[in-house]
């Protein structure tokens, strides 16, 4: 961890050696990074190697908003604002899970909430959440219990109410013994619903039954059974908006909703990103390469851990059957952690007559990844349309007509 003195910090080679982490590629005065009316000032001190910021080499001195991730030699550095949080909570592993100050100040809020019988997770998708479910039921007072989880959207339809209510022989066709539901089985522990919201509203109402009465009635059955557990519902969706479409029971959603806790992206946790490369390299008897690490860094990976392990794995399994080491940011598919863009038109046949073309139209990758563009340059337009391969006139043009100002990711 680098502080800043007198508004800068100066990247060379001693002050890595003196934390560990010797570079013989950075030079004894190689880069120095000030922070300046809420942006940082990169500038090359006439090193040996070059100094690279968001992936790109700097002729001279660059601007970039925070969380800029800087190259001197094979080292990286990431630029924010405020170092007090990482320095509060350094990484750390937390039940095989690294986890970085953002995390784990989530998880420390999971577990003051494990007091309570219940708990509503948000988050995107590949983020943690079940993460959290189980240091829920780890801080709770039977943490020895059984933890059942249990993907609401994977459940086929019509077969929600027997699959966690259970049913008795003979209630249905095939039924040709007693089934506990996965609520039986979280007895004397915890019960996860992930996309809680994707419950069909009948079998939603017989939840709330559950929840208010702590017994639960097997299809077929006449009599009640008492179960004791604690539920954690998660859903990577506003269960507000469900609610307000009908979509979702009112009186559901205030018994299971409060507390909330939300999990933060990869993208906020960019600590994590490097330890979770080496792991997946590691676990494919692999080392990651300084560019790997660095294009890892840059992309927003929209479905999170999962996706950035998923892929990172993928690319070390095609280096190792070509017997190569390491990992370069090359191996990485283009689309890995990149947000989705829409599906081209298809292109015309020899006897379509072309469409008039609007010349203030053009097509432009999704709202968040020119965002994500802005935020790396710090607002500098023509840079960012450099970096989303666009004419910067075209980008000012689409900038305007959405209502977006560039300077706003100036002191980002």
């Amino acid at each position: 961890m680098l502080r800043t003195e007198g508004g800068g910090v100066a990247l060379e080679r001693d002050r890595f050696e003196a934390l560990g982490a010797p570079d013989p590629r950075i030079s004894r005065r190689h880069a120095l990074c000030r922070w300046e009316h809420g942006i940082w000032v990169i500038r090359d001190l006439d090193s040996r190697n070059g100094t690279w910021v968001n992936g790109r080499p700097i002729d001279a001195e660059t601007r970039a908003g925070a969380s800029a991730v800087v190259r001197v030699g094979d080292t990286l550095v990431v630029l924010l604002s405020d170092v007090s949080p990482h320095e509060s909570r350094p990484l750390r592993t937390e039940a095989g899970v690294v986890a970085g100050a953002a995390l784990q100040g989530i998880l420390e809020q999971v577990r003051r909430a494990s007091a309570g019988s219940n708990l509503h997770l948000t988050g995107p998708s590949g983020a943690g959440k079940e993460l959290a479910a189980r240091a829920f039921h780890a801080a709770s007072a039977r943490p020895d219990g059984p933890f059942v989880a249990i993907n609401c959207a994977a459940i086929p339809e019509g077969v929600a109410e027997r699959l966690l209510f259970g049913a008795r022989k003979g209630a249905f066709s095939g039924a040709h013994a007693d089934v506990l539901g996965h609520i039986q089985e979280a007895d004397g522990g915890t019960l996860f619903l992930d996309e809680v919201g994707e419950l069909d509203l009948e079998v939603q109402a017989k939840l709330l039954r559950v929840l208010e009465t702590r017994e639960v009635i097997a299809l077929g059955s006449s009599r009640p059974k008492i179960v004791d557990f604690r539920l954690c519902s998660a859903t990577h969706s506003d269960l507000r908006t469900r609610v307000a479409n009908r979509r979702f029971r009112e009186d559901l959603y205030f018994r299971i909703a409060h507390p909330t806790l939300t999990v933060p992206p990869l993208h906020t946790r960019v600590e994590e990103i490097p330890f979770l490369v080496e792991r997946a390299c590691r676990a494919a008897q692999r080392t990651p390469h300084v560019s790997l690490v660095e294009a890892c860094l840059l992309r927003p990976w929209p479905g999170n851990a999962r996706e950035l392990l998923a892929e990172v794995t993928a690319s070390a399994h095609v280096h190792a059957d070509a017997g190569r080491a390491p990992v370069r940011a090359a191996a990485l598919s283009p689309t890995a952690g990149s947000s989705f863009a829409p599906v081209p038109p298809e292109a015309p046949t020899a006897n379509a007559r072309p469409a008039a073309r609007d010349p203030n139209s053009s097509p432009f990758p999704p709202k968040e990844r020119i965002e994500a563009a802005l935020h790396r340059h710090a607002g500098r337009v023509a840079a960012a349309a450099r970096d989303l391969s666009v004419h910067r006139n075209q980008l000012r043009r689409w900038l305007t007509k959405q209502g977006i100002d560039p300077k706003h990711f100036a002191g980002e």
